[in-house]
């Protein structure tokens, strides 16, 4: 700071000097000829304003430079990021001693989509190799522009396999995508579960090899296919996905046909006076499965289709029917037993060749435990035992009798024989000798006990139709299920009266 004394009067210099100049500026001027000149430029002083000298230009970073991103924990295998997503570098020109995971400022990862809640973001790993810019090339405000490989972690795509378009992360998740011309293929794959896959198009191994062609979704672990609105398979050809989605025509032709050999033989068989069959289910059940307008599931093949398993097989139906038809042969086989239980009622009509029932070993055996036995042809009547009796026993009455009004008549201890024409004998002796009698036994028929049980909601008393149960007897048997739309139950069998549990819901 200058001071001036000024001693003339008046006073030549203004009255803003006299705290002082600052001075700002000197310059100097003198020659072997001229007197030393000293120019100075100043403000003058005031303690509540101070002098700004002009700002310096910012330096300008151009460019990117490298750096590898860096992580507090020693060989992290995951990226180490802050509460925002960023992360910390350490640039490969910075020889400084610093702490592991404080190398720089955080610093922003550049992506090429991303938004508030959406975004594209790879998380980077310790050691990766960036290139980081800096924004308007302010040096306070770096950003990792991009990601490189380099000679220690080689590009994924090379020469070797340059036709390929792969994401892969560093758990081996994998996106890829083949443009090889006639091989063209997409691969979704993780390693859980034992390779857990979906391969679209021209499979092939780990060494190129083809696999196979198509569409593949395969673990090592369980697989799940939901369809709230219903599932449809189909192995019916559909070339370059010409139609719609849901097109099923096949399929519903199969089962319009299906249910057209069902109306035609339950008709037949009610004419016959045998049980029909349960139609109108199948009518549902055709109805619910066009274009899947409730959900359902249609399974169709124009070649076949095979259920097979080393264990059990269940088809069941929780409260409708189920219906099994054929337009040529339905065959079951069953190596060791072949069991058929109804709750109600059995029924079986052959409409044009007849019924065979054999055995080829052991006893054939027919009861109807509480009721009567009707065995009734058109024609002749053959009852033959090869090597044996023929043995019939009746509680009462044994009567033959033909439609002109012949009969015997066996009725307690008498035997009646009646006709209006002649009984004739032809035999070699005729004797009559003392009473005598058979002896038989009548076999007992099992009994037990049946019912079933309405549901009742407990605050309304209404039905509850739809509602889950679980009936225990007192040897622990469990039978569960839904109720039907009249809130019962499933029949309950048991061989002695036994006391049982209801639950619901």
């Amino acid at each position: 700071m200058l001071t001036i004394s000024e001693r003339v009067v008046p006073p030549t210099l203004p009255s803003e000097t006299d705290n002082g100049i600052i001075i700002t500026r000197t310059g100097y001027i003198a020659s072997r000829k001229d007197a030393l000149i000293v120019m100075w430029e100043g403000m003058p002083y005031y303690e509540n304003r101070c002098w700004r000298p002009a700002a310096k230009k910012r330096p300008v970073v151009s460019g990117t430079l490298m750096a590898r991103v860096t992580s507090a924990k020693e060989n992290d295998i995951y990226a180490w990021q802050d509460a925002s997503g960023m992360y910390r570098v350490k640039f490969d020109a910075d020889r400084d001693d610093k702490r592991q995971g404080m190398e720089s400022m955080p610093v922003r990862f550049a992506k090429p989509y991303g938004g508030d809640k959406y975004g594209f973001h790879f998380p980077l790993i310790q050691g990766t190799e960036v290139a980081i810019a800096f924004h308007e090339g302010d040096p306070d405000r770096p950003y990792i522009a991009h990601a490189m490989h380099d000679s220690r972690h080689v590009d994924h795509v090379t020469e070797l396999n340059s036709t390929r378009n792969v994401i892969r992360t560093a758990g081996l998740n994998k996106l890829r995508m083949e443009d090889k011309r006639g091989e063209e293929h997409v691969k979704l794959s993780t390693e859980y579960g034992g390779k857990t896959q979906l391969n679209l198009g021209h499979n092939v191994d780990a060494y190129r090899d083809l696999r196979g062609e198509g569409a593949e979704l395969r673990t090592d672990r369980h697989v799940s296919i939901r369809g709230g609105a219903g599932v449809f398979i189909t192995a019916d050809k559909q070339p370059f996905a010409g139609d719609k989605m849901l097109s099923m025509r096949e399929a519903i032709s199969q089962l319009e046909n299906a249910l057209s050999i069902a109306r035609s033989l339950s008709d037949a068989a009610e004419t016959a006076e045998a049980l029909p069959a349960d139609i109108q289910s199948q009518v549902k059940l055709t109805e619910s499965l066009k274009e899947l307008a409730r959900p359902g599931m249609v399974l169709n093949a124009p070649e076949g289709v095979s259920i097979t398993s080393p264990q059990a097989v269940r088809m069941a139906s929780g409260s409708a029917s189920v219906g099994i038809i054929s337009q040529q042969n339905t065959d079951i086989s069953a190596l060791k037993r072949f069991t058929v239980a109804a709750g109600e009622a059995v029924s079986m009509l052959a409409r044009k060749a007849g019924m065979k029932l054999f055995a080829a070993k052991g006893k054939v055996e027919i009861q109807a435990q509480d009721d009567a036995l009707e065995a009734i042809a058109k024609k002749d009547v053959t009852v033959t035992s090869t090597e044996g009796r023929i043995e019939i026993t009746a509680a009462k009455d044994i009567v033959l009798k033909n439609l002109d009004g012949s009969f015997i008549q066996i009725t307690g201890k008498n035997i009646i024989l009646g006709c209006e024409g002649n009984v004739l004998w032809k035999c070699a002796n005729a004797q009559k000798m003392g009473t005598a009698n058979y002896t038989s036994s009548v076999p007992e028929f099992p009994g037990g006990y049946s019912e079933y049980f309405v549901a009742h909601d407990e605050k309304t008393g209404q039905l509850a139709p739809n509602t889950r149960y679980r009936i225990t007897t007192s040897k622990g048997d469990v039978f569960s299920g839904i109720t039907d739309s009249d809130g019962n139950t499933a029949e309950i069998f048991t061989a002695l009266s036994d006391k049982i549990k209801v639950e619901l819901g």
